[in-house]
């Protein structure tokens, strides 16, 4: 099978083409998108701590410097919102802005959470189990990580409806070659959750809380400086990078463990422990496909020189799958031990968020495996045509 990111059978099933990648070599162009694809494990972790590559050129270079073309001036509020967080950004304004929100995640400050998160899993899978099913990803996955990180920064609940669907329109830029109808629901997206934000701030800048927006806000007070605009980014990051892959995580995994009957039953039984199982499911069907970045000063891979202004994508399904790193890394092994996947990213744009997923993602599990032990699947998922952030369009089940 040849990488085709548009075509369905493709998206449904990309590991045999990443195969076919990593045997025939290190670095590929790839026409359609005008990138260089990296599909081995050594290759993308080594280019992810690589400072001649970077999320953004920037602060070095004009788009025409670079040999780019600026963006289309009407998709000026994504690109706004966009490039003013951190995961967009590049020393010196990506190191300040994430030791601000780093104070946010902190080992006690994600086990403070803890608790909460346990509680939360559990009343979301009683309901599940109540009604005798439904759709996972509505019932458990979705409200699950979208409370924990509006909680955290301090959305009140009456205003969350809106915050999954901005996420999800705001992420679709994140594709290879989105249309106009993908930028255009990005742009509005932007401009509404924009707007929404820049009210709660000012409402936590008459009365703070014990929230991050009113903690960046005393942070800002005390001379420690993030703009507007990077606290706005900044608070959209978060949720989006907060949930969505999350999210996908949930529902991908559980489709997996319905697909591995065995491995599940190991699961049920208390043969393997939910940590380790989560990190095998992370790895095995990675939720975020791929990660770009540009070229800041020509490197060489394997022999090919990649030139300043290219852009290389690292394929990160593909690292997680490769049999130089994982023994038999196609078959599913809830029990492996060795795991250093790729799927939260690594360098300086690490996942800040990583502990507390791995609490969310765990806290669900054990919460279906002991309250809905008989838990199944009704029928087969639709998945959702996106290629970079991997998911399912839902997961009935029944207990």
């Amino acid at each position: 099978m040849d990488f085709d990111p548009w075509s369905p059978a493709f998206v449904a099933d990309p590991y045999p083409a990443y195969a076919e990648l990593r045997a025939r070599g290190r670095v590929h162009w790839f026409e359609p998108t005008r990138q260089y694809l990296v599909p081995r494990h050594a290759d993308v972790s080594a280019l992810l701590r690589d400072r001649r590559l970077g999320r953004t050129y920037l602060h070095r270079f004009t788009h025409e410097e670079f040999g780019r073309t600026p963006p289309p001036a009407a998709h000026e509020p994504f690109h706004t919102l966009n490039d003013h967080g951190m995961l967009d950004l590049e020393p010196p304004d990506h190191t300040r802005i994430r030791r601000l929100v780093s104070k946010a995640f902190t080992p006690r400050t994600v086990e403070r959470l803890r608790p909460y998160v346990h509680r939360l899993a559990g009343e979301l899978v009683d309901s599940l189990v109540a009604e005798g099913g439904g759709d996972l990803l509505t019932a458990v996955a979705e409200p699950l990580p979208v409370a924990v990180i509006a909680e955290m920064l301090g959305i009140p609940e009456a205003d969350r409806a809106p915050l999954r669907p901005w996420s999800a329109d705001i992420c679709g830029m994140y594709e290879l070659n989105p249309d106009e109808e993908t930028a255009a629901r990005a742009v509005r997206a932007s401009v509404e959750f924009s707007a929404y934000l820049r009210e709660l701030i000012a409402e936590r800048r008459t009365s703070p809380g014990e929230d991050l927006i009113s903690a960046l806000i005393a942070a800002y007070d005390e001379g420690d400086r993030l703009s507007e605009q990077e606290m706005i980014s900044t608070c959209v990051l978060l949720l989006n990078a907060g949930h969505e892959a999350t999210v996908n995580s949930t529902v991908g995994g559980w489709w997996t463990l319905f697909q591995h009957p065995e491995q599940l039953a190991a699961l049920r039984a208390g043969q393997v422990g939910v940590p380790t199982a989560v990190e095998e499911l992370l790895r095995y069907d990675t939720p975020l496909q791929l990660f770009e970045r540009w070229v800041l000063d020509d490197i060489e891979i394997d022999g090919t020189t990649v030139p300043r202004g290219s852009e290389v994508a690292l394929l990160f399904g593909s690292a997680n799958r490769d049999a130089a790193v994982f023994d038999r890394p196609d078959t599913l092994d809830l029990s492996r031990a060795d795991n250093p996947h790729v799927s939260f990213s690594a360098g300086i744009h690490y996942c800040i968020g990583a502990p507390l997923a791995r609490i969310e993602l765990a806290a669900s599990m054990a919460a279906l495996l002991e309250r809905a032990p008989t838990l199944r699947l009704v029928k087969e998922p639709e998945r959702r045509p996106n290629f970079v952030i991997r998911g399912l369009d839902g997961l009935l089940v029944e207990v």
